[in-house]
């Protein structure tokens, strides 16, 4: 249910795992994910998540997936990390049929909130695959900078998806949240 100022927020539970993999998958892969803009069908074929990998999120210690409530659906969720003096931002996803509306920008504001609040990070980091301009000029006017630091992409092994182009890697993207 939206509060009247806004998307109702919750932590992930066990009981969200399917729907959590669910929408994750809708909003970066197959053709689904094609009605919005986040897609990654063109560059990756396979999985983004799988319930083990959300499951764990859910589980670790000093880690967090905020869960985003509509009318009692989950449409849009995020992992926070809490890494010593900052937070590590992932498993981003909104509703492919809701991007676009402005519940993305709520939900970075309120992981920037919380990642401040609960840990008094001082920076969140993020990793985006490199060659995903749109969304990194995204997070960019969102106050993210780009840090020309990479990480190969993890050919190979296909729990990240089955990679359709061999000049993938992942690029640290830093906010400061003071």
């Amino acid at each position: 249910m939206d509060t009247p100022t806004g998307p109702a927020f919750r932590d992930a539970t066990d009981a969200d795992v399917d729907d959590l993999v669910a929408l994750v998958e809708s909003a970066y892969r197959g053709d689904a994910s094609r009605a919005g803009w986040t897609t990654e069908a063109d560059i990756l074929d396979g999985q983004r998540t799988d319930p083990e990998g959300v499951r764990q999120v859910i589980k670790t210690p000093d880690s967090r997936l905020l869960v985003v409530e509509r009318e009692g659906r989950i449409v849009a969720c995020c992992q926070l990390e809490h890494r010593g003096t900052h937070a590590y931002f992932g498993m981003f996803a909104v509703s492919p049929t809701l991007q676009g509306a402005g519940l993305g920008k709520a939900v970075m504001a309120e992981a920037e909130r919380l990642a401040r609040a609960d840990w008094g990070a001082t920076e969140m980091h993020m990793t985006v695959i490199s060659v995903r301009d749109d969304l990194i000029g995204w997070y960019e006017r969102r106050g993210y900078r780009r840090t020309g630091e990479t990480t190969p992409f993890p050919y190979g092994d296909e729990r990240f998806g089955i990679p359709r182009r061999p000049d993938l890697s992942f690029e640290l993207l830093v906010k400061s949240l003071v």
